[in-house]
């Protein structure tokens, strides 16, 4: 039965996809170097291990959405979820394989994740990737076999924040997405139209100005 390991080298930025995307540089060992992998369907849940790093005063005002006051931290910090991502190996020969594991990321302010990276000014973002799924092996002189991974396999990687950075801002230059309900959007729809206004930008500026006359 196959005894593998996992490791995260290096992490690079997916130019011209669909959507952002990260492709972490993923190495598996196999520690019986006699057996041929002919396929490894992974399984890999990816979760950001806040407590792991130090947070400037300018950085916990930004994630009081997320977290609450600073002084409450030691309740409420806590490691999130960041995403599923499936991943299907091809075989290899020996002990060692390189393969990327590609994350699609999101820029929804409705999503914790995206929050906390934009929160972050500098450093890294502790991540930890849990690992399991099947594999598909023929020990030496064997028909081929098949044996699960258990969740126990995992990696640590530090994903710099310029590196998420870069990546949004090669795919949305100056932008960031929003989601609205409907009803909400249909609202400012109509507040555009009625008062002749003729980007989304330039409504909201105006509305943020009558509110901060509002309060002056």
């Amino acid at each position: 039965m196959p005894d593998l390991s996992f490791h995260i080298d290096a992490v690079e930025i997916v130019p011209f996809a669909a959507v952002p995307m990260l492709a972490f540089r993923l190495k598996i060992r196999n520690a019986k170097s006699d057996e041929a992998i002919h396929t490894v369907a992974l399984r890999c849940q990816i979760q950001i291990e806040v407590t792991r790093r130090r947070y400037t005063p300018e950085e916990q005002g930004r994630m009081r959405d997320l977290f609450g006051e600073p002084d409450r931290w030691s309740q409420t910090l806590r490691s999130m979820l960041w995403t599923h991502v499936n991943l299907v190996v091809p075989g290899f020969e020996g002990a060692t394989t390189t393969v990327d594991l590609q994350v699609p990321c999101t820029f929804d302010f409705n999503v914790a994740a995206t929050k906390y990276f934009e929160g972050l000014s500098d450093g890294e973002i502790p991540l930890l990737m849990l690992f399991s799924g099947t594999v598909f092996y023929a020990p030496l002189d064997s028909a081929l076999q098949v044996a699960p991974i258990s969740w126990e396999q995992e990696a640590r990687f530090k994903l710099p924040v310029k590196v998420w950075r870069e990546m949004m801002d090669t795919y949305y230059p100056n932008g960031v997405w929003i989601s609205l309900r409907r009803d909400v959007f249909n609202r400012l729809y109509l507040y555009k139209m009625q008062h002749c206004i003729p980007t989304w930008e330039q409504a909201l500026e105006r509305m943020l100005l009558a509110e901060e006359l509002v309060k002056s």
